[in-house]
């Protein structure tokens, strides 16, 4: 995705083997996250994908991964960047197969990512995206605690609503492992949230079956069973993950919680509607490149 506020930022630059936060000398596997940092960085601001960073990082590494991705996010708020929430990705069994990992994701959201307000989701700032249907939740209570229980994360949930998830990745023609796409904030683009708002006293997430439609065109189905066996599950590990990372789930905050079937590839000028049952509809039209 770029971002006309950092376009003109040149790509940051280690002097004598130090790394560009703390002026220290840098180890190996340090530089391979100064590195990492630095290729997506320019690819975000210039609008250019460019190559995968595991050929840095290893394949492996999703610690290094992450750090790259807080690197990123760290010159994001810098920059007055507002934090709205999380999102979780490879919650689909067949996915994290196909990386490789046996786990799910997650990249930070913020307050700009949010077009659900747009008459049209701008598609000048995306690079390659694709769309998926997802339950999104909403936060009335931190999730902070030391022992977070299944109780806990559905106490703490205010309501769902339904979501599409535009994805996007820096890195040239998705060519992704894990730590491509953790290192890329999860390959996180846009999403758009629907009207509808219900308490989970209302609504049971694993029940509900989900279709997505490109232009009236069925391209994707699934359900709630899809993500891990229930939302909620990937709301959990989410709560417990990040955490473990010193960075808990926060009242307020938004969390876009994986794909309820296939994701599939968009271009402009297409509309998006995703309806999920027993929760509503969601639709995002995407709007005509600019010729320039």
């Amino acid at each position: 995705m770029t971002d006309s506020r950092s376009a003109q930022r040149d790509e940051p630059k280690a002097a004598d083997g130090r790394d560009t936060e703390t002026g220290e000398p840098m180890t190996g596997r340090e530089e391979a996250i100064e590195a990492a940092t630095n290729r997506l960085l320019v690819a975000g601001a210039k609008g250019e994908p460019c190559a995968p960073v595991r050929d840095v990082l290893g394949t492996l590494d999703i610690d290094s991964a992450y750090q790259v991705q807080q690197r990123l996010n760290r010159l994001r708020l810098a920059e007055g960047a507002v934090v709205s929430g999380r999102k979780i990705g490879l919650t689909s069994p067949a996915v994290q197969r196909q990386l490789g990992v046996d786990q799910p994701d997650f990249g930070v959201l913020f307050a700009d990512m949010d077009v659900s307000g747009d008459a049209e989701v701008p598609t000048s700032r995306l690079l390659q995206p694709k769309a998926e249907a997802e339950i999104a939740f909403v936060l009335a209570a931190d999730l902070d605690g030391d022992d977070i229980q299944p109780a806990d994360v559905r106490a703490a949930v205010a309501y769902a609503t339904p979501a599409l998830e535009i994805v996007d990745s820096r890195v040239a023609h998705w060519d992704i492992r894990i730590t491509d796409t953790v290192a890329d904030n999860a390959s996180s683009g846009l999403y758009v949230l629907g009207e509808a708002r219900l308490p989970l006293t209302a609504f049971e997430p694993r029940e509900a079956a989900m279709r997505m439609y490109v232009d009236d065109t069925l391209v994707s189905e699934g359900d709630g069973a899809a993500c891990l066996g229930d939302p909620l599950n990937a709301l959990l590990w989410l709560a417990r993950t990040a955490r473990a990372y010193g960075d808990p789930l926060r009242a307020g905050q938004v969390v876009l919680s994986g794909a309820l079937g296939p994701m599939v590839a968009v271009t402009a000028g297409v509309t998006v509607r995703a309806e999920i049952s027993g929760l509503g509809t969601v639709t995002a039209t995407f709007s005509e490149k600019d010729p320039s």
